[in-house]
């Protein structure tokens, strides 16, 4: 437990730092699975995003804090109606953490008005471990800030596992949006229970058809079990959204505003369309 509480203890933030220096410096030295230019500049623009999550974590932690606080205080959830081990309780904690977050990335693709705000994580257009960082503020904290809450309140998860959750998940975003080509013999052993990055990457193809699949960070058992895992091999993927494809839109700032620009979604069939 002790071991436990010094990993906890460590700031998440300096735990991203490191992970996108390592990953970025990777994405030069290896073989990247996709070729593109202008890579400080699509650094700079995703760091930006880093930098609002940084500003508004600091005032949405506590709110997290005092929420899941509250519920444990009052014994509001699943698990305090059985007397489990702790190891136990940190392993489920991690899963259904992780399987509520699948629920909410799955609504968010589902809702119109939400997919107004999550397809600024979809519109890069040349993915690599940067690419985590770009996520719309107000989905980030308002909308998965809130699932971890919810998991809180209904299973009655704790901090702790709450912060081996977000222990364990980071490392997984860096993974899953990298440059970095992975061999396919993961996808068919590893990638049977967890989320591999060319399985992720299928989830970032511009087909709306595979785009709406492979939702799991953690457990890709969760999408086997629902109906919504989908395979492509990585070579054959086209990433980002058509609609974002003009330089200007993968800019931070029109980023930021897209969600209250009116722009009409292209789908399988409009795409099959236009390559006729």
């Amino acid at each position: 437990m002790e071991t436990l509480n010094k990993l906890l203890a460590i700031d998440l933030n300096y735990i991203i730092i490191g992970l996108i220096v390592l990953f970025y410096s990777l994405e030069q030295l290896l073989n990247t699975q996709f070729q593109f230019k202008k890579r400080p500049q699509h650094l700079f623009h995703n760091i930006l995003f880093f930098g609002v999550f940084y500003l508004l974590n600091l005032v949405w932690a506590i709110v997290i804090v005092f929420s899941v606080e509250w519920l444990n205080n009052n014994q509001i959830g699943l698990f305090y109606l059985f007397d489990l081990p702790l190891w136990l309780k940190l392993v489920l904690g991690v899963m259904l953490f992780d399987f509520v977050t699948y629920w909410f990335h799955r609504i968010s693709h589902l809702t119109p008005v939400l997919w107004r705000f999550h397809r600024v994580h979809h519109s890069d257009t040349s993915m690599d471990a940067s690419t985590f960082f770009r996520g719309h503020p107000v989905e980030t904290f308002l909308w998965f800030g809130t699932s971890n809450i919810i998991a809180a309140g209904i299973f009655g998860l704790d901090l702790i596992a709450l912060g081996l959750y977000f222990i364990v998940s980071t490392p997984f975003f860096f993974l899953e949006h990298s440059n970095i080509k992975f061999p396919v013999w993961l996808d068919k052993t590893f990638g049977l229970i967890f989320t591999t990055p060319n399985i992720h990457k299928v989830h970032h193809e511009q087909d709306q058809f595979y785009t709406d699949s492979n939702f799991s960070d953690i457990f890709i058992l969760w999408d086997r079990l629902f109906g919504t895992f989908k395979y492509k091999p990585p070579e054959q993927i086209n990433l980002g959204l058509k609609e974002f494809e003009e330089d200007r839109k993968q800019t931070f700032w029109y980023l930021i505003r897209s969600p209250f620009i009116s722009m009409g979604r292209i789908t399988s069939g409009d795409l099959k369309k236009e390559k006729k």
